[in-house]
């Protein structure tokens, strides 16, 4: 095998991991974007635990051929980059969402969620939901809510009492 093959050997082996350790994959067109916009990108999903990479469509795919994935060969035209989520479902969608906002270049063009392909309203769709975090935040402050009213309401009785 020569050097060349070996080396798209390891890239398909690296894609194949991201893949299997992701639990969404957001497809981009980065057509446009400057270096250093690529970079506050990269930065960007560091700090929300999700993968950014660009790879070859065809290594790409010959990693989903591997892995019995079908369905993504309609997108893989042009330049595409991929977003792995790998702390959650909506993690990779929400900053290609926040800095195509930013930037106005990026396209989403389709995802991957629970094993099979969707398309650009689902991922757009994803990318709306909050955080966990901040979703269990909101949930705390609903628990919390009826409890300190009660607390206010037997504060002012006590201080109309005195």
């Amino acid at each position: 095998m020569s050097a060349n093959q070996e080396a798209k050997k390891v890239v398909i082996d690296e894609i194949k991991q991201n893949i299997s350790n992701a639990k969404s994959i957001v497809l981009v067109d980065y057509r446009g974007i400057t270096v250093a916009e690529d970079t506050a990108l990269r930065k960007e999903c560091r700090k929300a635990n999700a993968v950014y990479k660009v790879y070859k469509n065809r290594l790409f795919k010959k990693a989903c051929d591997e892995l019995g994935i079908t369905g993504f060969d309609s997108y893989l035209e042009g330049t595409t980059a991929f977003a792995f989520g790998m702390e959650d479902e909506t993690c990779a969608p929400r900053v290609i969402k926040a800095q195509n906002k930013a930037l106005n270049k990026l396209e989403i063009k389709a995802g991957f969620l629970n094993g099979e392909v969707v398309d650009k309203a689902k991922v757009e769709m994803l990318a709306s939901i909050p955080s966990r975090e901040q979703l269990i935040a909101n949930l705390l402050a609903m628990l919390n809510a009826p409890v300190s009213a009660l607390a206010r309401a037997i504060q002012a009785i006590a201080d109309k009492q005195n």
